[in-house]
């Protein structure tokens, strides 16, 4: 599944879910969007599309109140926290730590993540086919990739035996990113070097060191 068709899937999820049980409680239903990133311009699009085929306009049918951590993760807290006060309706959380965040944050206020990692080792919901709580989404599986990630590029430099994997230590899914790489790595009989940055400045100098 693209991006762009699985951000829409958001969209939809969250217009047909928490919107149509709980618009008989104010005149507009208020979507909180909140993200661990900066602002997305084909994401944004996206979710519009989605809410417009479920029959939601916004300004006319639905308010959006947009946060946006901008990567400075320890944000987050305070952000959710703005929007639990200001009794939103739902909580469309883009990435895992947003949706984390949010999770910690209310036991009422529905929450629907977009994930491209497992939300039951993330720890968002007690299984697949039964999320319980107030928490439910969408995922791709995309950590799942690391396998043929590694496959790919082996295959495109064969005489290469040391792989440097980039990983940003903020994520709520690294750990897991970590593991499946490794174990893809070993596999291939190939060395490994794990490189950790989680700002502009340390991506660089991690760059240089490499």
């Amino acid at each position: 599944m693209r991006r762009r068709e699985f951000i829409t899937l958001l969209g939809g999820t969250v217009a047909v879910w928490p919107l149509a049980a709980r618009a008989q409680q104010s005149a507009m239903p208020v979507i909180g969007l909140l993200s661990g990133t900066d602002r997305d311009g084909r994401q944004l699009a996206a979710i519009w599309r989605g809410l417009n085929e479920a029959g939601y306009v916004e300004g006319r049918h639905v308010a959006i109140e947009y946060r946006w951590a901008e990567g400075q993760y320890d944000r987050l807290p305070a952000l959710v926290a703005d929007l639990v006060r200001r009794q939103v309706t739902v909580i469309a959380a883009v990435t895992p730590v947003a949706a984390l965040a949010a999770k910690q944050a209310t036991t009422s206020i529905p929450i629907v993540f977009a994930l491209g990692s497992d939300p039951v080792k993330d720890g968002l919901v007690a299984s697949l086919n039964r999320p319980g709580g107030n928490v439910t989404g969408a995922t791709f599986f995309g950590n799942l990739l690391a396998a043929k990630r590694t496959e790919l590029l082996h295959q495109l430099v064969a005489d290469t035996k040391v792989f440097a994997v980039l990983l940003n230590p903020k994520n709520a899914n690294v750990e897991l990113e970590k593991s499946d790489t490794q174990q893809a790595v070993r596999a291939l009989g190939l060395h490994l070097v794990l490189v950790q940055a989680g700002t502009e400045d340390e991506i660089d100098k991690s760059f240089a060191d490499l």
